[in-house]
């Protein structure tokens, strides 16, 4: 009798496992993203877990939906619990793409979180995921925010990427904090901001797949800026003040390897609270010793500045990373040397503003430098930087840093 199954050919097979291979090689892009895809939804792997000095535990669910859900609408939410602070946070937001090729989206969120003081971030800046993010574990020192926003993201050029937002922001320091202005002290306030963010990469390449623009070869340098404007009087704003955040990063590679310098900068005018102003990356304990101290390393933290030390209101910071060629011990096992220096400038008109705070400044130039061996086990390694310079601290001791750093990657 003639066989009524068709057997499958080598081309049909051929097909099948590259099917497969594509398919496994999403998953693992998104996983390594921070999504877990289980079906329309990928669950955002942040919020599972963290931890800090105010909340202790954070714990909670997120997540946004995929192209299964929809190709031209999505939604992102999340809900998590502060063990310490007893408080649940959570975000809700959704969006909308007006168009396909240039990757446009209108989004709208509201949001009620907590917020590291003196944190600045850029609108545009991709996604970043790592299992735990270092300097978090020793930050004390936030801001509650409920926030309504109505956005825009759009693909100017290949090489141009932009994003508008307009919100409405309440402002309560978790901290006993005022700003004094005109006689009148804030302890909570009304922010009415308007924020325009552009990042250009003129040297990376990008082509058009699945009928939208994708960086396929990342080149240096990039360049990232944003300004932010917040009004007064407007939708009950309390304050005016301008910003201004720079950053660029540049990678040179060598035989002995790769060397990364990257250059930040921002600059506050106007009736700014602490809130907004700029601290520069800390990521020191304020304990007694150095293995009281000893915590994990940052990313691009200035490993021996003390959280809360210093804040400006105008500030520049400059990195330098050079990565050896990981040294090929055994198959499994390749430690890598890094040497790094890092320097940051900066100062703080109207000081007397801030009332119920002590901090310095950084008219002088502030320098650390140092090492780190990564990948010894399981991803982790050992970090060591060394203070000096105009803001060396009168005991030897208390200029040391050493730490674990944690590198991981899927």
């Amino acid at each position: 009798t003639a066989n009524t199954f068709a057997q499958p050919t080598a081309d049909s097979l051929a097909v099948k496992r590259e099917q497969d291979s594509l398919k496994k090689s999403e998953f693992f892009k998104t996983l390594g993203n921070g999504y877990l895809p289980i079906g329309f939804f990928n669950l955002d792997l942040r919020y599972l877990v963290k931890f800090n000095q105010y909340e202790g535990f954070r714990t909670g669910l997120g997540g946004i939906t995929n192209d299964k859900f929809s190709e031209k609408y999505r939604i992102n939410t999340y809900l998590v619990y502060g063990f310490k602070d007893k408080r649940y946070k959570y975000s809700i937001g959704g969006g909308f793409r007006i168009n396909e090729v240039r990757n446009t989206w209108i989004n709208l969120a509201y949001t009620d979180d907590l917020q590291e003081t003196g944190s600045s971030g850029f609108l545009t800046d991709k996604r970043f995921f790592s299992f735990f993010e270092p300097r978090l574990l020793n930050i004390n020192l936030f801001h509650r925010h409920i926030t309504k926003s109505v956005g825009v993201e759009h693909q100017i050029s290949k090489q141009l990427l932009s994003e508008v937002q307009l919100s409405t922001n309440r402002v309560n320091p978790t901290y006993n904090y005022f700003y004094r202005l005109d006689d009148v002290f804030y302890n909570t306030f009304d922010l009415s901001l308007a924020k325009m963010s552009l990042q250009w990469s003129p040297f990376s390449q990008f082509d058009l797949i699945d009928k939208r623009i994708k960086e396929t070869t990342i080149g240096y340098p990039k360049f990232t800026f944003q300004v932010t404007q917040s009004f007064r009087s407007v939708l009950d704003g309390d304050f005016n003040f301008t910003k201004f955040d720079f950053r660029t990063v540049q990678e040179f590679k060598h035989r002995s390897g790769i060397t990364s310098i990257t250059l930040v900068s921002g600059l506050a005018l106007g009736d700014t609270p602490l809130t907004h102003l700029y601290h520069s990356y800390p990521n020191n304990i304020n304990k007694e010793t150095i293995l009281q101290r000893f915590s994990v390393a940052g990313i691009n933290s200035f490993e021996t500045m003390y959280f809360n030390e210093f804040f400006s209101d105008r500030f520049a910071t400059l990195q330098f990373k050079h990565f050896l060629k990981p040294f090929k011990i055994s198959d499994r096992f390749k430690p890598q040397l890094v040497l790094i220096t890092r320097h940051a400038i900066g100062t703080m008109r109207n000081i007397d503003r801030h009332v119920n705070v002590n901090f310095d400044t950084l008219e002088k130039l502030y320098n650390e430098s140092g090492f780190e061996i990564n990948k010894l086990l399981f991803g982790f390694g050992l970090s060591f930087a060394y203070r000096y310079g105009s803001y060396h601290l009168p005991r030897i001791e208390d200029n040391f840093a050493f730490k674990f750093t944690f590198n991981i990657s899927l």
